[in-house]
């Protein structure tokens, strides 16, 4: 049973610079895909109520979106997007608090979030953008582990186009539109509606001890979580977040930057006006999915099944040589990085596996093997592999959320275990690390 936090406050503050051994670093990302929408969302609500018309958008509405920080810190801020947009986006009302229970909130600690000491603020297309930092009391870090912030916002006017990420597999809440600002309600009466995905919000950020960093787990749908248990954080990375926890506490944040049908190099243009349901290529969202995180120290690479898709129809080798261009913009632009590659699981028996899809991934799994472009490797098709098959063990196949006999392509929650656990540890820990 939760104990109730009295000395909890997150208050607005104009803070001085930092002191010089701590740093922010990423405690949460969710990588936006694209215009709602756009996407492949898993156990997702009607949401025609809340959303009547895609173009549309938001109008006059508000968010309470749910996420769980890998870390907590003194100080905390949130980065809102509106990357795949097509007209400004007013964010007004802006809240952070602790959740309580569905839409509900702790009480007294709602509390409001600027952006440069304003309560609102106007993204332009294309445009993302940090609020300032926000200050937890110190004497209740402890306490926080685990729990989820609530974070609120009103959309003024229409949203136009709304930026997001599809399979959150974590349950948020949204008003009905006309009905105004609600952000600083408490209670959950004014936010009927409930989604399985984010919108416009992409990162969190906790101010550490300067030796702590971001690893960030990039990848697709089965770095997203599909089949896993909706609201039960048992994806691979959730898992590997808490075996890293429990051996060097919080001095590593483990961020989740899937997105569901993504692929590496495909498709080869992406725009919010021609969208693609797994979100731009990998190597077109290096700079905003890793790059502009912060503090990140290790990346831990699971991609390539989509692009042997009947969607992708790519070669193993146009893959490899993605693969390499990305680990070397990563390497050029983050001086001293770990880049783990992560063998891809199979997609035997997977209803719309293309012919040659196998043959693909055994080849693209050979490489990153034996390639020494990496500076370890997550055999993830070792840990989930029915040697007898060549397809996933079968305890590992039907679906955590919505049940049934699942698809034969993405592991389940005991697969997803099996995979966190396999993560040696060593091979995350910063290069310059004793």
């Amino acid at each position: 049973m939760f104990k109730r936090l009295p000395s909890l406050c997150l208050a607005f503050a104009s803070l001085a610079t930092a002191a010089p051994a701590t740093h922010f670093v990423t405690a949460w990302t969710a990588s936006v895909q694209g215009p709602y929408p756009t996407g492949n969302a898993t156990a997702q609500p009607n949401l025609t109520f809340a959303f009547p018309t895609p173009a549309t958008g938001a109008h006059d509405q508000s968010f309470r979106l749910i996420v769980r920080p890998d870390i907590w810190g003194p100080q905390t801020r949130i980065r809102l997007s509106n990357v795949f947009g097509t007209v400004p986006v007013t964010f007004d009302a802006v809240f952070i608090g602790i959740q309580q229970s569905g839409a509900a909130i702790l009480a007294g600690t709602n509390h409001p979030v600027a952006f440069s000491q304003k309560a609102t603020i106007t993204i332009a297309p294309g445009q993302s953008a940090w609020s300032d930092p926000i200050l937890l009391t110190p004497e209740t870090q402890s306490q926080l582990t685990g729990r989820k912030l609530a974070v609120s916002f009103h959309i003024a006017g229409e949203s136009g186009p709304m930026t997001w990420h599809a399979k959150a597999l974590t349950t948020s809440y949204i008003s009905a539109p006309g009905t105004g600002a609600r952000s600083i309600e408490q209670g959950e009466a004014s936010f009927p509606f409930s989604t399985t995905s984010w919108y416009f919000l992409d990162a969190i950020d906790m101010l550490a001890p300067a030796d702590t960093h971001a690893v960030v787990a990039f990848g697709d749908s089965i770095t997203d979580g599909t089949a896993s248990t909706l609201n039960g954080d048992d994806r691979w990375p959730d898992v590997l977040s808490r075996r890293i926890h429990g051996t060097y506490g919080i001095r590593f944040s483990v961020v989740n930057a899937g997105i569901g049908g993504n692929q590496v190099i495909g498709p080869a243009n992406y725009t919010a006006t021609a969208p693609f349901s797994g979100g731009p290529s990998a190597l077109q969202r290096l700079d905003r999915d890793i790059l502009s995180l912060s503090a990140v120290s290790a990346v831990i690479w699971l991609e390539g099944i989509n692009d042997f898709s009947r969607n992708g129809n790519a070669t193993a080798e146009a893959v490899e040589a993605g693969m390499k261009e990305a680990v070397a913009t990563l390497r050029a632009k983050i001086p001293g990085v770990r880049i783990i590659g992560a063998t891809v699981t199979s997609a035997v028996g997977y209803a719309t596996a293309a012919p040659d899809q196998e043959a693909n991934r055994q080849k693209l799994n050979a490489f990153i093997r034996t390639s020494g472009l990496f500076d370890g490797v997550a055999d993830f098709d070792k840990a989930t592999l029915d040697p007898q098959t060549g397809g996933l063990r079968p305890e590992f196949v039907p679906e955590s959320t919505t049940g049934g006999a699942g698809d034969k392509l993405h592991p389940n929650r005991a697969g997803y275990m099996a995979m966190g656990m396999s993560v040696d540890l060593q091979s995350l820990k910063p290069k310059n690390a004793h």
